[in-house]
């Protein structure tokens, strides 16, 4: 996709749609508030490090090898359904001490979150000459989308949650990422 606008708005659209990641980034920012920006680098190295090996090591064998591809969507879903046990689990100690979520479950998240297979193969042009600035301009948006997820988890927090109801939000988030496991699993047998 080598219109800006078009690109920009391309990853505005994926980036802003509920996910795995942005499902950590709200939960972060209701236990940890603002300082869940911390996780923001995370988000971008995982969706850097997987767009650019899928863009250029693993887009030839996707088209080539059905086999790849489910084996790809089955290590994600799996990863999630754990992730999703891990934040149902977790005890509401761990709210209070703000450590529910880690820069490693941010990171291998987004590493292995299926919206880097769309940005890899169809809205960054990785092999324009300047994809290097279609990746700057990537990770901008996902600050600002990132920062803006978390600003949300830090409202709801302060404002429309009763805290004795904030405990509940990680097993909401673990619903939400066993379903996004679901999804990918449900892929695997169309």
């Amino acid at each position: 996709m080598t219109e800006p606008v078009a690109f920009i708005l391309a990853v505005i659209a994926l980036l802003a749609t509920p996910g795995p990641t942005n499902t950590l980034l709200l939960t972060a920012g209701s236990t940890k508030g603002i300082r869940a920006l911390q996780l923001i680098p995370a988000e971008i190295s995982g969706y850097l490090i997987s767009i650019l090996t899928i863009g250029y090591v693993v887009a030839k064998l996707f088209s080539e090898s059905y086999m790849i591809t489910a084996g790809l969507r089955a290590v994600a879903a799996a990863y999630l359904f754990f992730l999703a046990i891990q934040l149902w689990r977790r005890s509401p100690t761990m709210l209070v001490q703000r450590r529910l979520i880690s820069f490693r479950d941010v990171f291998v998240t987004t590493l292995l979150n299926p919206k880097a297979l769309l940005f890899a193969t169809g809205i960054i042009p990785l092999n324009d000459p300047q994809a290097a600035t279609y990746l700057l301009a990537f990770c901008l948006l996902v600050s600002v989308i990132g920062s803006a997820w978390i600003t949300v988890g830090v409202i709801v927090a302060r404002g429309f949650l009763v805290k004795a109801h904030i405990s509940l939000l990680p097993r909401v988030s673990a619903v939400v990422l066993a379903g996004f496991a679901s999804y990918l699993v449900a892929l695997q047998f169309r």
